[in-house]
């Protein structure tokens, strides 16, 4: 029998049995579309989360100053620490798994523009904050390193800061009194989401060189009149994170006379922890889910083979004929597997198209803050296409074995009984 006419009879065969092989198929390609969907639910969480994650920061520790629980050599516990504007220049060289220390300090003040005032807070760090703390540029620029040298009174608005002190107007070039000291607009920030923060959303803020806001808005007495609010630190990889924890710690406690692990003088705000933390939480939902998927794919196998096995019992005569005839023990086995592959693959493939088409539809949607969407990937499709396999061998062998296996003249015996 040439495989044209195989495949010609095998679709016969399916065709006189519609609803049982329809059933049958709609087992198989429900796996094949639990698998799909729930690893692109489990990919669209974790990707919404990053995102979510990166317009806060990217990878950094934040350092708030505290009092020591810790006795140090002489030192009681209890001591007030202080960070100071120059503390990231000692911990520097000290700390070399650390890709960038910077200083930041916060103050709130009245902020007037020639159409309109408010109370904000003006935040002043170095130039890379923009970038470490995922600032988006929408017109202009933010401070850079010549006005950091200088001293610039120059200022860049976040993006409702800007609506609030000019509206619909053109801020870039604009004068501004920043209490009451005349700051230059030199850049507009564009309108971020955000979902966590230290001091207040980005949007709501005045960006300053911090050389500038040091010497126009110091901290307070009894704070040190050079302190600062916290330090922003970033590792040079999530691989060296530890490493610059560890080194961060070390450098603060020689500086500053405390213990490196006394936690209540050094705390750190981790969101590399945090992203790690998510991320094991997201992909146990994407491993669980994909599990029952995968439960659900072998159960619609297990249909399979059972309708295979229906179908050899129901074709006993037929099988014994074409064996009296002359059919060899492999065509007969090659005819089953044929028709569980037909099954398996066709409603396999129509299961993948439904969970792609399902995941375009809903990404069409406006999604929440911390989800991407359903987001299929390569690898949950080669896994659907390498578990649709290993259930189609599965499913065919045994059939198959039973069928090839009938003797002839039993077949027609047991038949013509019947």
């Amino acid at each position: 029998m040439v495989f044209r006419d195989l495949l010609r009879d095998t679709t016969r065969t399916l065709f006189a049995h519609k609803l049982r092989t329809l059933l049958t198929m709609f087992g198989i390609a429900w796996g094949i579309v639990s698998i799909t969907l729930m690893v692109a639910a489990g990919e669209g969480l974790r990707v919404g989360q990053a995102k979510v994650a990166e317009s806060f920061a990217r990878d950094v520790m934040i350092v708030f100053a505290g009092r020591t629980s810790l006795q140090v050599g002489g030192l009681k516990a209890g001591r007030r620490v202080q960070w100071t504007a120059t503390d990231h220049l000692a911990i520097q060289p000290q700390a070399p798994s650390c890709g960038y220390v910077m200083p930041e300090l916060g103050q709130t003040a009245p902020v007037r523009s020639a159409y309109n005032s408010g109370s904000l807070t003006v935040t002043g760090s170095m130039p890379d904050f923009a970038w470490i703390r995922s600032i988006p540029v929408g017109e202009g620029r933010y401070p850079d390193w010549d006005d950091e040298r200088d001293a610039r009174r120059v200022a860049l608005l976040g993006s409702d800061a800007k609506k609030q002190l000019f509206g619909g107007r053109e801020a870039l070039g604009e004068t501004i009194r920043v209490g009451d000291f005349p700051y230059t607009v030199v850049g507009v920030g564009r309108h971020k989401e955000q979902d966590s923060s230290y001091d207040g959303a980005d949007i709501n803020k005045v960006f300053v060189p911090f050389s500038a806001i040091l010497r126009d808005f110091p901290n307070k007495p009894p704070a040190l009149p050079n302190s600062v609010d916290r330090l922003l630190v970033t590792p040079r990889s999530v691989a060296d994170h530890e490493a610059c924890k560890g080194e961060l710690r070390r450098a603060l406690g020689r500086i500053h006379q405390f213990d490196p692990h006394d936690e209540e003088a050094a705390h750190i705000w981790d969101t590399v922890e945090e992203a790690k933390a998510f991320r094991t939480m997201t992909d146990g939902m994407k491993y669980f889910l994909g599990a029952v998927g995968i439960a659900t794919l072998f159960i619609g196998g297990i249909g399979v083979m059972n309708v295979m096995l229906v179908a050899v019992r129901e074709r006993t005569r037929e099988i014994g004929v074409r064996k009296a005839l002359g059919a060899t023990r492999r065509s007969i086995v090659r005819q089953f597997v044929v028709e569980t592959l037909l099954v398996v693959f066709v409603s396999g493939g129509s299961g993948l198209a439904v969970a792609y088409g399902l995941c375009a539809l809903v990404n069409l949607l406006p999604m929440p803050q911390f989800f991407a969407g359903l987001l299929p990937t390569w690898s949950s499709g080669l896994l659907a296409f390498a578990l649709l396999g290993t259930v189609a061998v599965l499913a065919a062998v045994y059939p198959a074995r039973r069928a090839a296996s009938i003797d002839p003249i039993e077949a027609l015996r047991w038949e013509a009984g019947g």
